[in-house]
């Protein structure tokens, strides 16, 4: 048998453009399909899809309201430095942070918590 092996996951928001843009920054991708209704960025081996859904409504953290679905653990060498990079590309900083000396919880432009790790 082959193995599996992850060729895109997919976020939905309400606006891929944005969210697509903020994830090749993020993580120094390119963005490669641009539509108002669907965005890929490719970064390295991987695809993020950002896919337009009118009715999104972002995942709640740590209540489980509405659950995390999936969420991103970026492992980084600053997790100051790149916490600074992602706030100024979009993201935004949760409150509830469990132990900040080792990852950092935030959210993407379109409400998806992902953490930074050391």
């Amino acid at each position: 048998m082959t193995p599996a092996r992850v060729v895109a996951i997919n976020l939905e928001c309400t606006d891929p453009i944005t969210l697509a843009r903020f994830w090749a920054g993020l993580l120094d991708g390119e963005t490669v399909v641009e539509t108002p209704g669907f965005c890929a960025v490719k970064a390295g081996s991987i695809h993020l899809g950002a896919v337009r859904v009118d009715e999104y409504r972002p995942p709640t953290w740590p209540s489980n309201e509405r659950s995390q679905q999936v969420h991103l653990d970026l492992a980084v060498e600053d997790l100051d430095a790149t916490e600074r990079e992602a706030i100024r590309l979009g993201a935004t900083k949760e409150t509830h942070q469990p132990d900040s000396a080792r990852f950092r919880v935030l959210r993407d432009p379109a409400g998806h918590p992902f953490c930074l790790r050391a």
